[in-house]
């Protein structure tokens, strides 16, 4: 009974650590997107009125109808400011905007023409009176969101032309042709445009289990190694410098393999996602680059950090680094930028940027930041394996003079 009292004062207070560790952890994860939905006019869309009649001008009055902190902002610009439509493109392409919605040169005109003249309104198109871009590649989850509110952008300025020029002009239209009352029916609809579709299943996976596994096989592999380490005597046999070579070569070696793995099951459940060899061997380099910061960095926490607090940080590390990317900042309170310095940030950015052959030009940031963390840790490193190895030194000592 003796023993019953300080073995339960443990448990409770490891019970109630840990609770307290999933509910910091947790709340920081779900805070990334409470109430992100009154956040969305964080969100640029650009507006290019090409018509400069009653089509464009629908759009606009469509926008105000819906604007709102869950509508995302929509932005207009000149025709002079983006010329042709590949320019429009490659402002989303640069991250510029979420999204382009514009109406097509001569919309109204030809509308009109349609209108008044049965041959016109044979011919006539309403898909073409607007166009709007987006990229699913970016976000998928959010992209969808933003192709949805595009599309109802779109509708919305259906609406408000059928209730301004159409419902003036009705009284002298000939409705009674066929052709002309179809376009009556369906004056203006829209074309959408995905730059990059990324229609696969799993492509929610990216940017959330996937910014997991490269951190947790690094963590149970640590483990492993230290355990083997201890049962072999690596440590009293090797130098403190020979152990620090060793392990670090054993380290590139794994994260090399595991990056090739997990390269390997993207690949073979991308369907029908059109990416190439070349894609194939850089999203490989990338993702080792990342693990092998990871795994740099998580041993010189075990090596530095009592055991028993080791799970702690793991899970903590785990989290932050998946609440960085998991969604946009943009819809998150200021302080997840924190989120930057993670290297998951950054090698989803990385892998954005390649499986979208630089439709996503943060390279001049993710790449930066990945290898001064990668030399950062590698310091860290070097200071944790002789750590270790004085631990082990000390231990081994230990143990001859008891047996002595």
């Amino acid at each position: 009974m003796a023993v019953l009292k300080p073995f339960l004062t443990a448990v409770i207070g490891a019970a109630i650590s840990l609770q307290l560790l999933i509910l910091a952890n947790m709340s920081y994860l779900y805070g990334t997107a409470y109430r992100d939905g009154s956040r969305f006019s964080a969100m640029k869309m650009l507006f290019v009125d090409y018509d400069g009649g009653a089509v464009g001008q629908s759009v606009a009055l469509a926008y105000e109808q819906m604007r709102g902190p869950g509508f995302p902002s929509l932005l207009e610009r000149s025709q002079e400011q983006y010329p042709t439509e590949q320019d429009i493109q490659e402002a989303v392409c640069r991250g510029d905007y979420w999204g382009v919605i514009y109406s097509d040169r001569n919309a109204s005109s030809r509308l009109a023409g349609a209108l008044s003249s049965s041959e016109r309104a044979q011919a006539y198109d309403s898909s073409r009176a607007l166009g709007y871009v987006y990229n699913s590649a970016k976000y998928p989850a959010y992209a969808q969101i933003v192709s949805s509110d595009l599309a109802q952008l779109a509708q919305a300025a259906a609406s408000v032309y059928a209730q301004t020029s159409l419902t003036a002009a009705l009284g002298t239209i000939n409705v009674s042709d066929p052709d002309i009352a179809q376009t009556v029916r369906d004056p203006i609809s829209s074309t959408s445009t995905d730059i990059h579709p990324m229609n696969q299943g799993v492509r929610f996976y990216y940017n959330t289990v996937s910014m997991v596994m490269p951190i947790i096989i690094q963590f149970f592999f640590i483990m492993a190694i230290n355990g083997i380490s201890t049962q072999t005597y690596v440590y009293n046999t090797f130098s403190p410098g020979q152990n620090t070579i060793l392990r670090f070569v054993v380290s590139v070696c794994y994260t090399f393999i595991a990056a090739l793995v997990m390269t390997g099951y993207i690949w073979a459940f991308r369907e029908n996602w059109d990416v190439s060899s070349g894609q194939f061997a850089l999203t490989w380099m990338a993702i080792w680059l990342a693990m092998h910061v990871h795994f740099l960095f998580i041993d010189f926490v075990t090596s530095v950090l009592p055991m028993p607090f080791v799970p702690f940080f793991v899970l903590t590390w785990v989290i932050t680094n998946v609440a960085s990317t998991i969604g946009p900042f943009e819809l998150s309170p200021g302080f997840y930028r924190i989120g930057y310095a993670f290297p998951a940030h950054s090698l989803y950015e990385l892998l954005l940027d390649i499986w979208t052959e630089g439709c996503n030009p943060h390279l001049y940031r993710t790449l930066p930041i990945l290898w001064c963390e990668w030399i950062v840790v590698l310091v860290l490193f070097v200071i944790g394996m002789k750590q270790r190895t004085k631990a082990s030194f000390e231990t081994s000592l230990s143990e001859e003079s008891s047996k002595a």
